[in-house]
């Protein structure tokens, strides 16, 4: 009988773990493939390892501009494959260790049981030899898996998802994206620059739509500036394959419109990972397959939890980390836990250029907050490392009216979201974290010095607009 059995060892499920084992909880982690999830092995690594590569190419693109004359003569599969696979197999080997060094680690499909003596998962192997794993307490940690289009065949081939996609050796000529949320936007961003005519098609208004509407549309001018053809309020009515080459048929604002590719990239989101795992069986499923808990992962099933992708949270990994940890930390009885906030998860893609976010929208601010809004930006234009990098981009700070609670400069109410368009954007969000999440003033963020010259000075030239002192810019 362990303390916790964890069932699913991607990012969720290998914190809790991690975490568990670190209170000195006895865990056992069943897991049906690699440790690491879809994160380390289908998605977030293999992709940002081929998005770096995508990096570097766009610098050679642009380096007559810097005084270099440097050419691409194309790309080496095998060394591709070489770096993408040693960057995963790197990660995994590390994290396979610390898992078999704090817990029990069973390797097949697990499903969760209940029966006299609490709950259970039951653990078949590869040969079809079934164990079963009592715990005081199991997590739910199955992840999720692309979803597609109605009458839509994925055949892996000319037809792809993310879990095929990654693995290319050659770049495809023609490339149809069919979705323009992170995923969809990340590939467009790695293929483009290694030759690729891309289009992106998204049913909604816009690109990244869950992001702020600034961010959306910068994207997209940068993206129709790069070459990449973007298509919203664009519906996918079908998709025939024939001799190797896919046709879209496209409705774009009611025009119809055909396009041709060889390669169609299905990116209209991911979905849980809770069939066949007990789950249903134990009513604790919504109609979507997503688990159903409270805003600590528990369950209305004594001693069940959930954590990450199966959860109708935020899917990302780091966002499932803190879920992860949330649940154990609970489970091991600690003092004053408090869940995870999702507003302050910070939101990231790593397309080109980078898009980061936390805290509100403008939109969401505006609806929450009415006229008491204050929206601040600094462009990357003006700054001296943004313009080395050849990027525009901007930050975007959104604060409240109202006079600061403390001494500093200015007046103004709490920072509650921060946008950034631009390079490295996915790192300088750290700052907006804390500003957001802290309920910092833009007076006080104003008043910390911001090294020169750096990318993160534009977060300190936002601030310092939003506290009404604006420096460089208006």
């Amino acid at each position: 009988m362990h303390d916790i059995v964890v069932l699913g060892g991607g990012p969720g499920g290998y914190a809790v773990a991690f975490r568990a084992a670190a209170r000195g909880l006895d865990v056992a982690l069943v897991e049906e493939d690699k440790v690491g999830g879809t994160c380390l092995h289908r998605g977030c690594i293999p992709s940002k390892a081929i998005l770096h590569v995508a990096e570097v190419l766009e610098e050679v693109e642009r380096s007559e501009v810097m005084g270099l004359k440097l050419s691409f003569d194309g790309l080496d599969g095998d060394g591709l494959s070489a770096f993408r696979e040693g960057v995963i197999n790197g990660l995994h080997k590390g994290l396979d260790h610390l898992a078999n060094t704090r817990a029990t680690v069973h390797r097949g499909r697990g499903r969760v049981v209940k029966g006299d003596d609490g709950l259970a998962v039951e653990v078949t192997d590869a040969d079809g030899q079934t164990t079963t794993v009592a715990g005081k307490n199991v997590v739910v940690a199955t992840g999720s898996s692309p979803k597609s289009l109605p009458g839509l065949e994925v055949d892996g081939e000319v037809v792809q998802t993310s879990d095929q996609a990654l693995w290319f050796t050659t770049a495809p000529e023609r490339a149809v994206v069919i979705g323009a949320g992170a995923i969809g936007m990340e590939f467009a961003s790695m293929w483009r620059p290694m030759g690729t005519e891309v289009t992106v098609v998204e049913a909604l208004d816009r690109v990244l739509p869950l992001e702020d509407a600034d961010a959306s549309k910068a994207l997209a001018k940068s993206y129709r500036r790069r070459g990449i053809d973007v298509l919203t309020s664009a519906r996918v009515q079908g998709v025939t394959v024939d001799g190797g080459t896919a046709t879209v048929d496209v409705e774009v604002d009611g025009d119809a419109r055909v396009l041709e590719a060889d390669l169609v990239l299905v990116a209209v989101g991911r979905g849980p990972n809770t069939a066949d795992i007990g789950a249903q069986e134990l009513g604790v499923l919504d109609d979507r397959g997503f688990v159903i808990t409270d805003d600590f992962g528990a369950t209305e099933v004594d001693g069940l939890w959930a954590v990450g992708d199966v959860r109708p949270t935020l899917a990302l990994a780091h966002a499932a980390f803190a879920e992860g940890q949330v649940v154990a930390d609970r489970i091991a009885g600690v003092d004053h836990v408090s869940p995870v906030d999702h507003v302050q998860t910070p939101r990231v893609t790593y397309c080109h250029p980078e898009v980061a976010s936390v805290g509100l929208t403008e939109a969401e601010a505006r609806e929450q907050h009415g006229d008491d809004v204050v929206v601040s930006t600094a462009s990357m234009k003006a700054n001296a490392k943004g313009i080395i990098a050849g990027s525009d981009g901007f930050v975007k700070v959104i604060s409240l009216g109202g006079e600061a609670p403390v001494g500093a400069v200015g007046d103004g109410g709490p920072v509650v979201g921060v946008h950034i368009v631009g390079p490295h954007a996915t790192d300088l969000i750290a700052e907006a974290t804390l500003a957001t999440s802290w309920e910092a003033v833009p007076a006080e963020l104003a008043a910390i010095t911001h090294a020169h010259p750096t990318l993160y000075e534009a977060m300190g030239e936002a601030f310092q607009s939003a506290a009404g002192l604006p420096f460089h810019g208006h």
